[in-house]
């Protein structure tokens, strides 16, 4: 994490919020610490020292923090505590992504993930598709991946990878979800811990590349997103690739965003595509300014409304500019437009 990125991070942000229809600005922050190797309890001192300075610097009127990559439940639990010791307030709307027994909204750890396939959903819908009976490539193994493997089962699809930052695991049986959450959230383990486990030597079923525990296989694409263009190629031009939908934040390069173009893949950018997470936070929100905890199916049936309004102000804006089918010009010009549109109707400086 260095300056640029959260400054680039902020941008992004902003954008990406407009999109959402709701009434929230932008900004994005972020500290030099790896938590990789820590305890709970390094990690918890920390969220409690970085919290003494943020402090004075949020609540609930004024910034509301998020959870974003390597914060999650157990990070956003611990900031909440500090700050509430420091003020000695129950300001519960100061931050995002908390737990559901002490302020937070159903769903909302399921929400990204939850938010890129319903939006992928809704591309494949305008060309007379959907995902039942798909094959997935799924990137990371995160929270965002995690719940994105879980939305694609329940939606039909069949997600058969998930990486981490040593490799990627190809499961030709599908994802066993209930198993790479013990790996990864319960434990903290490596994608490669889930391969020995699912692994069939007599079928070869499951391999972990990367890993050491076995070679690359030439049929498999790999999901991370850095050998995209390399190896991502030959399958969107062969039209075996029907959509890619950003989880994470521009992770797809330039080039490989052309070349999915080029070969007729519908593309969902990242501000458009993982608007989810921030939509529910949003909702969060509102149900801590009302004192009320929402049910999950309705904070899902708003979370759905949401990003069925985000691609199709992104599909109506591309076709206006005379871009059909074009996602990334049509978020980056909606959201373009609702920021401007606001600054002019307040007032420019």
């Amino acid at each position: 994490m260095d300056i640029g990125v959260v400054k680039f991070l902020g941008f992004e942000q902003i954008f990406k919020n407009a999109l959402t229809g709701l009434g929230i600005g932008g900004g994005k922050g972020g500290s030099d610490f790896d938590p990789h190797g820590r305890s709970d309890t390094e990690v918890m001192r920390f969220c409690q020292s970085f919290m003494t300075e943020l402090h004075r610097h949020i609540g609930e009127h004024t910034d509301v923090p998020a959870g974003d990559i390597g914060v999650g439940g157990r990070e956003i639990g611990y900031l909440f505590g500090q700050y509430r010791r420091i003020t000695n307030r129950w300001e519960a709307g100061v931050l995002t992504g908390k737990g559901q027994g002490w302020g937070g909204s159903a769903i909302r750890p399921q929400a990204t993930g939850y938010g890129s396939v319903l939006f992928a959903a809704e591309m494949l819908k305008v060309r007379g598709g959907s995902l039942d009976g798909l094959t997935a490539v799924v990137s990371g193994s995160g929270n965002v991946a995690l719940y994105t493997i879980e939305k694609l089962q329940q939606l039909g699809a069949n997600p058969l990878t998930c990486s981490d930052s040593q490799g990627y695991v190809v499961d030709d049986k599908g994802i066993d979800l209930a198993l790479l959450k013990q790996v990864k959230e319960v434990e903290r383990g490596r994608v490669s811990e889930y391969a020995a486990r699912r692994a069939d030597p007599r079928r070869g079923s499951c391999r972990a590349v990367g890993s050491g525990r076995c070679r690359r296989t030439s049929r498999s694409p790999p999901p991370r997103r850095t050998n995209w263009t390399r190896a991502g190629r030959p399958y969107a031009r062969r039209g075996r690739v029907k959509a890619v939908a950003e989880g994470a934040n521009m992770p797809t390069t330039p080039e490989a965003v052309r070349i999915l173009q080029d070969a007729g893949v519908a593309f969902g950018p990242g501000k458009a595509a993982n608007a989810g997470g921030v939509a529910v936070s949003a909702l969060e929100m509102s149900q801590n300014a009302g004192r009320v905890a929402w049910s999950a199916q309705r904070v899902e049936d708003e979370l759905a409304g949401i990003m069925r309004s985000i691609h199709a102000v992104a599909h109506e804006t591309a076709e206006r500019y005379g871009a059909p089918g074009d996602y990334v010009t049509g978020a980056n010009i909606a959201g373009f437009e609702r920021v401007a549109d606001a600054m002019l109707a307040q007032g420019v400086i």
